[in-house]
Order: structure tokens, then C-alpha cells, then sequence
């Protein structure tokens, strides 16, 4: 495809140009649940077309875009005119999605790095509208999505995302597959709902808990999370021999990295 849109540092934009592992992220789209029914799918920041070059081929989706970028949208219109009435141009982050997809849609992208996780927060909100999303994103940052308790890399996003997507790490994009190459490598993931409906705790004190167990990673769930333990014992009229026994509790001389969902979920129920 000839380069007629100028990467745009600011909005972190590197074109993938090879066609083989674009039709391989659009391959790792999975088919709709009905046989019958063409599902709703949201190409975020779609670039030159690269993927939308291929998602067009596909007989099975209803596929709209979403991109930021006026030198883009002006290039696609031109380059594939099926996009008319398709394509909207808007900040993906600023979206009311529920506006656009009343029922069910699924998300594939080539992700700007700098606004992937952002992204990938938009997309806990819309949990239950959104079963899967296929993209690529920056290799570390795949690796630590896909990461198990007990890792370094390991983190916020890991907790909040497998809470409720099962995550796959696909394969490995290395920097000459786009046009300017990025500094880093690049990784494509797959997540999938779970079956998960509820996390049996309350939802906004656990992600308080992980965000702030994470903020100070390297102490122990002791000292990151004592004002919560402190705000627990003044709840419970304890006093100070009972705030210590509380808090001599093992799980809390672990680090966050330690802990899986359900393990979280668990002191989420102990602190409430």
C-alpha cells in the first residue's frame, strides 16, 4: 500500500505494513456465535486500511471504524469507498459506545502504545457488550496482559483484565513490519470473555485494593494497603490488639504479585 498518510508522532501512529500478519490478526477474529448472523465488529484507529483491507473480505461481520486522525479518514473514504457510512471520525476513548452498538460487538486493532491501556480500560466498562478483542500493542505490555500471579510484570491491567477475559498471547511483530518502525517490538493478544458474571465482592473497593497494592509493589499488602486496614478497624470499633490481629493475617505479608483474581477478590471481602 502506497504511504500516503504521515505517521503522526503524537497520536503514536506506526503503520503496519506487511500483509501477512495483517491477515493473520484478522484471521484471530472469531466467528459470530449465530452461523446466521453477521456480528457487529469496531476497527479501532484503522490506519491506512491494512486491516481494513481484509475485514472488508469478511462475509460474516457488519464492520464499522473508528479513527482520530482526518488525514486518515480522508485517505480511506478515497481507497475504499465501502467504508462510506462506515466510518467515524472521533476519539475512540470519548465514544459512547452504546450509542453505536446497541447489542453485542466485538474490537480489532492495531492500538496507538500510547493510549493502550487506556483503550483496554473503555473496554472493562463495556465488558458485557464486548466478548472479544483481537490487537496488537506494545510486546511488554501484551506479555504482562497475559501474565499469571507471581511475575514481575505482572500487574494492574493483568488483574483487572483476567478478572474477566481469558487472555491469549498470540504472536511476536517485530519492528520492521511498520513503517516508521517503532523503538520497541509489538505482540498481538486475543481476549475472550469468561464466563465470569460477578466477582463476589464489591467491584470498586477491589480495584481500589489492586491499584493501590500495585502503587507500591515492592512492599508487602501490609504497609501498601494499611490505610484500608485502619479504615476497616475504625469501622469495626476495634482496638489496637484487635487491629493487630487482623492485619497478622498471612496474606497480608505477601506482595500483590502473589495474588490471583480470586485471591483478590477474597481481600476485597476481608476489608469491606
Amino acid at each position: 500500500m502506497d504511504s500516503k498518510v504521515r505517521a503522526k508522532k503524537s497520536l503514536g501512529q506506526h503503520f503496519l505494513t506487511d500483509q501477512s500478519i495483517a491477515k493473520a490478526i484478522v484471521d484471530a477474529l472469531g466467528a459470530p456465535a449465530k452461523n446466521d448472523e453477521k456480528e457487529a465488529v469496531l476497527e479501532v484507529g484503522p490506519g491506512m486500511g491494512v486491516l481494513t483491507q481484509y475485514l472488508l473480505q469478511r462475509e460474516d461481520i457488519d464492520l464499522k471504524l473508528v479513527e482520530i486522525d482526518g488525514e486518515s479518514v480522508d485517505y480511506l473514504l478515497v481507497h475504499f469507498p465501502a467504508l462510506q457510512g462506515r466510518l467515524l471520525q472521533a476519539d475512540f476513548l470519548r465514544l459512547p459506545l452504546e450509542k453505536f452498538f446497541p447489542d453485542t460487538f466485538r474490537i480489532i486493532g492495531n492500538f496507538p502504545y500510547n493510549i493502550s491501556s487506556q483503550i483496554f480500560f473503555k473496554v472493562l466498562d463495556y465488558r458485557d457488550r464486548i466478548p472479544e478483542v483481537v490487537c496488537m500493542i506494545q510486546k511488554e505490555v501484551a506479555e504482562r496482559l497475559a501474565e499469571k500471579p507471581g511475575s514481575k510484570t505482572y500487574g494492574i491491567l493483568s488483574v483487572l483484565l483476567q478478572a474477566w477475559y481469558d487472555i491469549e498471547y498470540l504472536f511476536t511483530v517485530g519492528s520492521g513490519a511498520f513503517a516508521p518502525p517503532p523503538k520497541v517490538q509489538s505482540a498481538v493478544i486475543r481476549l475472550r470473555r469468561n464466563a465470569r458474571t460477578d466477582l463476589g465482592c464489591d467491584e470498586s473497593l477491589f480495584k481500589a485494593i489492586v491499584k493501590t497494592s500495585f502503587g507500591q509493589r515492592r512492599k508487602t499488602l501490609r504497609n501498601s494497603l494499611k490505610p484500608l486496614l485502619k479504615a476497616k478497624a475504625e469501622r469495626e470499633g476495634w482496638d489496637d490488639a484487635q487491629s493487630a490481629a487482623f492485619a497478622a493475617d498471612p496474606v497480608f505479608d505477601l506482595r500483590p504479585e502473589r495474588l490471583g483474581v480470586e485471591d483478590f477478590a477474597e481481600l476485597t471481602r476481608l476489608l469491606k
